[in-house]
């Protein structure tokens, strides 16, 4: 199969392949047992990556929804509230693990763009009274995954924080897809980490890695975070084989980020303009496009099968919406090869 043959995968930034950098790296890594801490090159990931957003301290973590969970399960003790936005991922795509694995209870505030305002979080707090469920940690997501890639506003976040601060709420940031954030706002990833009791990153999504996540916190949070990390299943061994693909995520990852944002706006234009597709625009900050397909009498599951057929690879993220993710192994060509791709299949499919 040549390159012109292979399907366009448009389902998300994780699809990316390794780099030749990150191949070479990974081949030459140092490693050690990380249960015993003696992995240099884990090690090296944590200190750099925790100097580069501003903690005191990092654990890499295999993966994302694993980062976030460990988090919740130091914030929140059992039997206790955690207050997430409607559509978060932590509610929506992390299979139950707040109540499953740690006995929490997620309080759903809805919000229009995936962040939502003081006013409303602070309606959500539970009042402090024995006999009511206690309110322990708020999540906040950015970008927003199921709001299209949607960037939270740093003055808004900023707000949040002080207002929680003075509650004495912790609050933990899913941050998959933070670096995405960053360079949409022309900001420093600590810029908007700052605050915040805790913080996830991505290492495996828009910055290319093959596997792998980060969590922040304190020297202590993160001493006892690597227990927790251990009792979910993700104490790794030799693991700076992936750690260095990390390393050398966040050195070019963020480079190509810009131009997956331009992909996007670009492929979101393009779609728009097809018969039977809606794209709210204003809504297309980053990488992520959601495609609303109800005027095709599709629904999104139905709709992904076509495109499958036609070489061009989307997610269902609802029953009429589509998503369309953009990242390195997906260029300019590779997008327009899919507009032309879903033009055809409307055409045939609507005529």
């Amino acid at each position: 199969m040549t390159l012109d043959d292979a399907p366009v995968d448009l389902r998300s930034d994780t699809v990316t392949q390794p780099s030749p950098a990150m191949r070479e790296a990974m081949y030459r890594a140092a490693v050690g047992d990380d249960v015993y801490l003696e992995d240099p090159t884990v090690n090296e990931l944590q200190e750099r990556a925790a100097a580069l957003l501003g903690f005191e301290a990092a654990l890499f973590v295999p993966t994302g929804t694993m980062g976030n969970q460990i988090c919740l399960r130091l914030h929140a003790p059992p039997g206790s509230e955690i207050i997430v936005e409607a559509r978060a991922h932590i509610y929506e795509w992390e299979l139950g693990a707040p109540a499953a694995l740690s006995g929490l209870t997620p309080r759903l505030v809805p919000s229009e763009r995936g962040l939502p305002t003081w006013e409303a979080i602070a309606a959500a707090i539970q009042p402090r009274v024995y006999y009511r469920t206690r309110t322990a940690l708020l999540c906040l997501e950015n970008t927003h995954n199921m709001h299209g890639g949607t960037v939270a506003p740093p003055a808004a976040v900023a707000r949040i924080l002080q207002e929680a601060a003075a509650c004495g709420l912790p609050v933990h940031l899913d941050g998959a897809r933070l670096f995405n954030a960053a360079v949409a706002g022309g900001l420093r990833v600590a810029e908007l980490a700052a605050g915040f009791s805790s913080v996830m990153i991505c290492l495996s999504k828009g910055l290319g890695a093959p596997v792998g996540s980060l969590i922040f916190g304190t020297r202590d949070f993160i001493e006892r975070a690597r227990t927790v990390r251990k009792m979910f299943g993700g104490g790794m061994r030799q693991a700076g084989v992936l750690a260095a693909a990390g390393l050398v995520a966040l050195e070019e990852g963020p480079t190509h980020l810009a131009d997956d944002h331009a992909n996007a706006r670009w492929l979101a234009t393009e779609l728009a303009r097809l018969p039977g597709l809606h794209v709210d625009l204003s809504r297309v900050e980053t990488n992520i496009v959601m495609c609303d397909v109800t005027p095709t009498g599709m629904t999104a599951s139905e709709f992904c099968a076509g495109l499958k057929s036609c070489g061009v690879l989307a997610g269902a993220a609802g029953e009429y919406t589509v998503r369309f993710v953009t990242h390195r192994d997906a260029p300019r060509s590779a997008c327009q090869r899919a507009v032309e791709a879903i033009a055809g299949f409307l055409k045939n499919r609507l005529s």
